[in-house]
């Protein structure tokens, strides 16, 4: 790997900054001083300092974020501001994205991560990953709802995989309903969708868990942190090198 290269994947910089420590002698590799961004070198064998620092190889980074309303699953966007821009310097570097997506609306769970092979296992309509959310509902949910989500909503443009829907609390003065929504797919506004089929409306709605990963809720909204070693273990069912 070039020297560069591990340098960036670290977070020490872009590649420019990287060049920058380079030409100031900050780098050195297996104790001597270098100062092309060309060099070669193994990641897992030589022993590379910044600033006096050790660094260890990360190919892959890891985000669980508690997504806030008002903002994008995007990279990228001219108009709102994106989950990236919730981050620190080492995702951008990296390259994270999201995996799937959460309406600007929706808040809750959702990972980052720059690990393609990950993110095609975990959003792959053949792996049938259980995603989670809490949904507050205008309009009053019922035994008669619970056993049209386990049949299957059908929409006008597919039939949704039988759901697991459970009613938390109603309030009947109100006219409302708190519920929990297991559901294996994630098309584009589906939880809203399948909602409105029965008549009535999501009004909020969190997203809590995704396959094996739950949301830390002691994560504030827009907080994020790097996922944990048990977490990264239990994303092993997904047979991708981590």
């Amino acid at each position: 790997m070039r020297l560069d290269k591990f340098l960036v994947d670290c977070g020490m910089g872009s590649r420019t900054q990287v060049k920058t420590l380079l030409k100031k002698k900050r780098v050195t590799v297996n104790g001597q001083i270098e100062t092309s961004p060309k060099t070669q070198i193994n990641e897992n064998k030589d022993e590379i300092t910044c600033a006096g620092q050790v660094l260890g190889y990360e190919k892959f980074v890891y985000y669980m974020l508690n997504k806030p309303e008002g903002v994008i699953s995007a990279t990228e966007d001219k108009s709102h501001r994106t989950v990236i821009d919730l981050l620190d310097q080492t995702a951008i570097d990296k390259e994270v994205f999201p995996v799937g997506r959460l309406d600007i609306d929706t808040t809750g769970l959702l990972l980052l991560t720059n690990n393609g092979q990950l993110a095609h296992a975990m959003l792959s309509p053949k792996k049938h990953v259980d995603k989670l959310y809490e949904a507050q509902v205008a309009g009053i949910m019922t035994a008669d709802d619970i056993e049209a989500f386990a049949a299957g909503i059908e929409l006008k443009d597919f039939i949704c995989q039988p759901a697991d829907l459970e009613i938390l609390k109603t309030d009947q003065e109100a006219n409302t309903s708190l519920v929990r929504l297991t559901i294996k797919e994630g098309k584009f506004h589906q939880v809203k969708r399948m909602v409105a089929a029965r008549g009535k409306e999501v009004t909020t709605l969190k997203r809590l868990s995704v396959g094996p990963l739950v949301l830390d809720e002691s994560l504030a909204k827009g907080s994020w942190r790097r996922l944990r070693d048990s977490e990264l273990a239990a994303l092993q069912i997904f047979d991708v090198e981590l």
